[in-house]
């Protein structure tokens, strides 16, 4: 098979979450063992930092790698979904695997996975553990994918723990209420490994507590220890200054939620540093530089100007919330948004948050889970939500710059797929 041949085999011939939803959902890790033990283990042979959570995993995981990789470390990423292209999801020092590395695993170990009837996450899990490995990576950072404590990637040698928060995203999968959801993100934590926790939540405290005394595992929280300092020789790396060391960075991504990305990620930062010999010229170039080392994308991205084009793959309550908030604090002649949303999520609690004074451009995204678009704009007009349904995603955008004039603003927004497909646009 050539690549393309390849991908559409792992899209198609595999139960993929990201399109298909409930289909694709494993409970347990048995196809995830069975393929490490195929590949003789890979997984055992770099070390990890692994990063559950809602909201943020993504973006804490680059930020994270972005400063080991700016100290010269051979870093791997993986993360989930992929915006583009599906090597996004498996990179070194910014880098996506090659397309060669991803059509000759598949080839070499296709019949295998007729036994063990592996998911597309599963596969590509298992592709990402044995490239690391064949690489000889120094490092890791290890996103999991939808949980924690039955996500695939809950088998890696993990040296740091980290959650990001919890809010409602997944009810269907991991529980009903935050207390429910924070138990399977917990499942994360391994013994005696300490863990940072992003957020501290009145509703998740004391599960977290409960694991990490089970594990004998240091319970820490970011903004406990989010402030740091290091001088010259590292000695003094859980020093807790004033602001003045944020001040001093010149961070790309412009979300005011990635605030908190970056304090949970200076504080992973402060607990390695020691051990890896960080120092602080490295850590803030290497904070300053995370969009330029690992070419992240989708948060908060403006793309254009005159008018202002705004890219962000917010899509349950917690990360709306935010945004919208930010969005409230733009200037702008008139909004015109272009929205698309998965029909696995609250879409009423979305809904309810989105400003009224827009015009919206309904669209659906050009996969299984995609909300029908007529069925998005009717839930759309009883929150008073006005504009027109298209068939596409790049027809609705399309419509939205003949429309929008220089001094208005146009945002797309509603899931990670909605961006995905504008991106190759702009």
């Amino acid at each position: 098979m050539n690549y393309q041949q390849t991908l559409d085999y792992l899209f198609t011939q595999l139960p993929m979450f990201q399109r298909q939803g409930a289909a694709a959902y494993k409970s347990n890790l048995d196809n995830t063992i069975a393929l490490c033990k195929m590949l003789g283990n890979p997984e055992k042979k770099f070390p990890s930092i692994h990063i559950a959570g809602t909201n943020g995993k993504g973006s804490t995981a680059n930020i994270i790698a972005s400063v080991f990789q700016e100290h010269g470390y051979k870093t791997g990423l993986y993360t989930s979904p992929h915006l583009v292209d599906f090597r996004e999801r498996i990179r070194i020092n910014g880098q996506m695997v090659s397309e060669s590395f991803v059509v000759d695993f598949v080839d070499i170990y296709k019949e295998q996975f007729i036994d063990i009837q592996p998911s597309f996450f599963e596969i590509t899990f298992a592709m990402a553990i044995e490239y690391f490995a064949q690489q000889e990576v120094d490092i890791v950072i290890m996103e999991t994918g939808m949980g924690g404590r039955l996500d695939s990637t809950n088998v890696v040698n993990s040296i740091l723990s980290i959650i990001t928060n919890i809010s409602l995203d997944h009810t269907a999968f991991l529980g009903d209420s935050i207390a429910e959801i924070a138990v399977e993100k917990a499942g994360i934590i391994k013994k005696g490994i300490p863990v940072i926790i992003g957020e501290r939540q009145q509703e998740t405290t004391q599960v977290f507590k409960e694991f990490a005394d089970k594990n004998n595992a240091s319970l820490l929280y970011a903004g406990d220890i989010a402030k740091l300092f290091f001088n010259d020789n590292t000695e003094n790396y859980m020093a807790v200054v004033n602001e003045e060391l944020f001040e001093k960075i010149e961070f790309p991504l412009k979300a005011n939620y990635q605030s908190y990305n970056l304090r949970t990620a200076m504080a992973a930062i402060g607990v390695l540093a020691e051990k890896w010999q960080l120092n602080q010229e490295l850590i803030l170039s290497g904070i300053s530089n995370t969009v330029k080392n690992t070419n992240f994308a989708g948060r908060w991205q403006v793309v254009s100007q005159n008018p202002k084009i705004i890219l962000d793959t917010g899509h349950n309550v917690e990360g709306i919330t935010y945004t919208m908030d930010q969005l409230s604090q733009e200037k702008f002649d008139k909004l015109h948004f272009v929205l698309g949303m998965v029909n696995d999520k609250d879409i009423n609690s979305v809904l309810a948050l989105l400003p009224k004074d827009a015009e919206y451009y309904f669209c659906k995204a050009d996969i299984p889970r995609g909300m029908n678009t007529d069925i998005l704009m009717s839930k759309s007009i009883k929150f008073g939500l006005k504009g027109d349904a298209y068939s596409t995603i790049e027809e609705a955008f399309a419509q939205a710059k003949k429309n929008a004039q220089e001094q208005d603003m146009i945002f797309v927004g509603g899931s990670t797929f909605t961006v995905a497909e504008v991106l190759p646009l702009v």
